[in-house]
C-alpha cells in the first residue's frame, strides 16, 4: 500500500527541488527524485529523499526504477507543490473506487482552488497527430491545462514505454490516450508557494529546455504535430531546412507503409507546398501541365494528395519545357534553386524533371514531359509502373481546373476516364496501397 512521490520536473539551476522533496518527506510518504544524473549544482535533500539517477553509467549497474518503486501507487509532483495531508490518499481512492470504471490516473490541480480546465485528447499514429479539444461529455477528459499532481498505479507507470519521459505531464496524457485510460480530476489542489522571480536568463534558458525537450518527447511518441483546441498547431516533423521524415522509397512502398502509418503531415504540407508553387510557375510560364497518376486519382478522391502517397505527379507538354527558365536550365543539366529555395532539377532515372522543397528536403514533384504522336500521348521515359501507360490527346483538349491540394490545378478533361484507363475500372471508389504484393491497404 502507499504512494511513492516522484519529482521528475525540474530544472538544474534556480529550482524549489529541496522545498518540495522536505514538504512531501514530512507526510511521511518514500520520496524519489528522478534524473539523468544528480542535479548540479548540489540540492540538499532531506533525509530519506533518495534519488534515483536515469543515465547508465558504465561502471555501475543498470538502472531499473522498478525496484525502486515498492507501493502500488506513484504520484508524479512538478516542482513547486506543497503537500496536503490526505489528499494523495484522496487520490489513491478516488482511482480505486468501483466507478471510476476505465480512469487509470487522478490528476489534482496545483496552485490554484479552480478545477484545472479539462481537454478532450485524440491521438491518431496513423495520421502522426495529437488533437486538442474541449471534452465531448462531462467526463470526457484527456489531457489537463496547467501544472497538476498526476498519480497512478506504479504497473500501469512502469508499464509505459516512455515511464519518466519529459514533460511529465505531455508524456503521460498522450500514452494514457494510446491506450484508452480514463482521467479522473480531483476538486482539490496542491498549494504552490510564493518563490522568488525566476531571472530572465533563467526564464529563457528553461524554455529552451522545455522546446527541445517536448520535440525530443514528440519524436519518441511519433506525433508530428499537435493541434491545440483553438485550431493552433505545433510542428515536430521536417521542414524547408531539414531532410524529410523518410529514406529511400523501395517497391513504392515507403517505410511508414509497412509500420502501418502514413505520410506524416509535415511531408504532406510540403508536398502541396511544393505542388501549388510549381503549378503557379508553369502557369506564368505558359507550360501546359495537368495532374498525373496518384495526384488525380487523389483529386478526384478528396480534392488532395492521397494520405498515403510521397510525391506529386505532373505531365507537361515536352515542347513547352523552353518557357519555363527553371525547366529549361534543368534540361541543360544544371540543378537551380529558385527565389523560393525550391530545387529544379532533371531527374537521374531518366527523361522527366524534379522538382524539390529544397536543397535539404528531397519531398519532390516529377513532372513528366509528353508529346503527341498521331493523336495519342506518349514519352521516351517509362519506369514500369502499371499506370505507366499512353492516352489519347483528347484527353487535354481542353484541360480543366480541379481542386488539389488546397489550389486549383488543371487536369484531364474527363478524370474518371484517365484514371480508369490508367488504373483499372473503379478505381476511384477502391483505394490500394501503390504496391499490394508488398502491403496491401
Amino acid at each position: 500500500p502507499g504512494v511513492t512521490v516522484l519529482l521528475r520536473d525540474f530544472e538544474d539551476f534556480e529550482n524549489d527541488l529541496a522545498g518540495t522533496a522536505r514538504s512531501f518527506a514530512s507526510l511521511p510518504v518514500p520520496v524519489l527524485v528522478a534524473a539523468e544524473t544528480a542535479p548540479y549544482p548540489p540540492v540538499p535533500l532531506p533525509p530519506g529523499v533518495r534519488l534515483l539517477p536515469l543515465r547508465p553509467v558504465a561502471h555501475r549497474p543498470p538502472v531499473h526504477p522498478e525496484s525502486h518503486l515498492r507501493t502500488l501507487h506513484v504520484a508524479l509532483v512538478p516542482d513547486g507543490t506543497r503537500a496536503v495531508p490526505g489528499l494523495l490518499e484522496r487520490m489513491r481512492d478516488t482511482l480505486e473506487e468501483e466507478r471510476a470504471g476505465d480512469a487509470r490516473l487522478a490528476v489534482a490541480p496545483v496552485g490554484t482552488g479552480v478545477p484545472p480546465r479539462c481537454l478532450e485528447l485524440r491521438v491518431e499514429p496513423r495520421s502522426w497527430t495529437a488533437r486538442y479539444g474541449p471534452p465531448g461529455d462531462p467526463g470526457g477528459c484527456g489531457a489537463v491545462e496547467g501544472p497538476a499532481v498526476l498519480l497512478l498505479r506504479t504497473r500501469d507507470l512502469l508499464a509505459l514505454p516512455f515511464p519518466l519521459a519529459r514533460p511529465v505531464p505531455a508524456a503521460i496524457f498522450i500514452q494514457a490516450a494510446l491506450r484508452g485510460w480514463g482521467l479522473r480530476v480531483v476538486p482539490a489542489a496542491f498549494p504552490a508557494p510564493r518563490l522568488p522571480p525566476v531571472s530572465p536568463h533563467g526564464r529563457w534558458k528553461a524554455e529552451k529546455l522545455g522546446e527541445n525537450r517536448r520535440r525530443q518527447l514528440m519524436r519518441d511518441l511519433g506525433v508530428k504535430r499537435e493541434v491545440m483546441e483553438d485550431g493552433g498547431e505545433r510542428w515536430y516533423g521536417c521542414s524547408k531546412e531539414t531532410a524529410r521524415c523518410f529514406g529511400t522509397v523501395h517497391a513504392r512502398t515507403p517505410q511508414y507503409l509497412l509500420a502501418g502509418r502514413w505520410t506524416p503531415p509535415c511531408c504532406l504540407r510540403a508536398l502541396r507546398e511544393t505542388a501549388r508553387h510549381v503549378a503557379g510557375v508553369l502557369e506564368a510560364a505558359g507550360v501546359r501541365y495537368w495532374l498525373e497518376g496518384g495526384s488525380l486519382l487523389g483529386a478526384a478522391r478528396s480534392g488532395d494528395i492521397i494520405p498515403w502517397d510521397y510525391d506529386v505527379d505532373l505531365g507537361i507538354y515536352r515542347e513547352d519545357v523552353g518557357k519555363c527558365r527553371w525547366l529549361a536550365a534543368a534540361a541543360a543539366g544544371e540543378a537551380v534553386e529558385d527565389a523560393e529555395g525550391f530545387l529544379w532539377e532533371k531527374a537521374a532515372e531518366g527523361d522527366f524533371y524534379r522538382v524539390h522543397y529544397s536543397r535539404s528536403n528531397r519531398l519532390h514533384v516529377d513532372l513528366w514531359p509528353f508529346y503527341p504522336r498521331g493523336g495519342v500521348m506518349t514519352k521516351d521515359t517509362w519506369l514500369g509502373h502499371p499506370q505507366d501507360v499512353e492516352f489519347p490527346e483528347s484527353f487535354l483538349l481542353p484541360r480543366v481546373p480541379m481542386a488539389f491540394a488546397g489550389f486549383t490545378a488543371m487536369a484531364p478533361n474527363n478524370a474518371r476516364a484517365f484514371l480508369e484507363l490508367k488504373f483499372g475500372p473503379g478505381a476511384i471508389e477502391n483505394p490500394e496501397y501503390p504496391n499490394p504484393d508488398i502491403k496491401r491497404l
